[in-house]
């Protein structure tokens, strides 16, 4: 459930910059540079376990990953699916997502996701560029 509440915070703060490109992609920088950085930290000194379920700033990162290009001028049900498929790649972890998780530190927690929403992003634009919604 925290995954899930952290992809959905991803969803608030990508319904307020959605707006400016250049914005987004500062912002969603800062998020995954300071998602390693203190992911790291929390992993270690607070939690002291790895990839904590705690810890929930890499859903973040991922959804905003797995929205980029888009905004909210798209069709509305982008951001729904958008939020559904950064989940699923999150949670079945396919081949090469699995493995990343095994990095040590904040990388090992941050990538995995960053990846969830490479695919999943990937496919938001396949399905836009073949009008399928």
């Amino acid at each position: 459930m925290p995954g899930t509440a952290g992809a959905l915070a991803g969803v608030l703060i990508f319904y307020f910059i959605n707006h400016n490109l250049i914005i987004y992609w500062v912002i969603t920088t800062c998020i995954i540079v300071l998602g390693i950085w203190l992911s790291g930290i929390a992993e270690k000194e607070i939690f002291k376990q790895k990839d904590s379920q705690h810890i929930v700033i890499d859903e973040v990162a991922g959804y905003l990953i797995s929205m980029s290009f888009f905004t909210l001028n798209d069709y509305w049900l982008y951001i729904l699916l958008g939020f559904i498929l950064f989940r699923a790649f999150d949670i079945l972890k396919p081949f090469p997502i699995n493995k990343l998780q095994n990095l040590k530190g904040g990388f090992g927690v941050m990538l995995d996701d960053i990846l969830a929403g490479v695919y999943a992003n990937i496919i938001l634009q396949l399905i836009r560029h073949f009008k399928l919604l």
